[in-house]
């Protein structure tokens, strides 16, 4: 789970993960933290306030998503905004709009929603 290096950067490295849903776990309820977030299991809500999220590839969040910066390997209903960036890699899923100063969506990821885009990082 933590030794994978999944094109997630610097954010899968587990020594800076500060809060961490696993695979088999199913969470209800909206998530806030100053810290990262990694997702592996499912989130019934949103997240708010994070530094950084990570939806590993088997992770799903039913919900909006707000945070620094955010790397989508798994499934996203909801509406996602980074103040910095979004990072879509392939074969991940996102069903919402999305806002950011800066996207990048890999080859084989699905994106059904709008997207803007903004000029630089707002506070």
């Amino acid at each position: 789970m933590f030794g994978k290096n999944n094109g997630m950067k610097e954010l899968s490295n587990s020594s800076e993960m500060e809060t961490i849903i696993g695979p088999d776990t199913v969470l209800q309820g909206t998530l806030s933290s100053k810290g990262s977030i990694r997702i592996d299991g499912r989130l019934e809500g949103g997240i708010t306030n994070a530094s950084g999220v990570v939806i590993g590839q088997d992770g799903e969040v039913q919900g909006d998503v707000n945070a620094q910066s955010v790397i989508i390997g798994g499934k996203i209903i909801g509406n996602i905004a980074a103040i910095a960036s979004i990072e879509i890699l392939p074969n991940a899923q996102i069903h919402g709009d999305i806002k950011t100063c800066a996207l990048s969506i890999a080859e084989g990821a699905t994106f059904e929603g709008n997207c803007t885009m903004t000029k630089e990082k707002q506070v």
